[in-house]
């Protein structure tokens, strides 16, 4: 199977966005102290990441 640009970027986002929802999730969930708040933080980072994966594509 051959990988182009779009489709590494593709899968790149989709990793991006399950690793954000699991970082949220565990600062949610898991770390009920000032931890929490970081890991919530470095998931809304991937997210925003993710979105600018998303935005790649088709441009590169």
């Amino acid at each position: 199977m051959a990988m182009n640009k779009n489709t590494v970027l593709g899968w790149a986002t989709l990793i991006m966005i399950l690793m954000g929802i699991l970082l949220v999730l565990m600062g949610i969930y898991r770390y009920q102290d000032v931890a929490g708040w970081g890991f919530g933080a470095v998931g809304v980072g991937f997210f925003a990441n993710a979105w600018v994966f998303n935005a790649l594509k088709g441009r590169v």
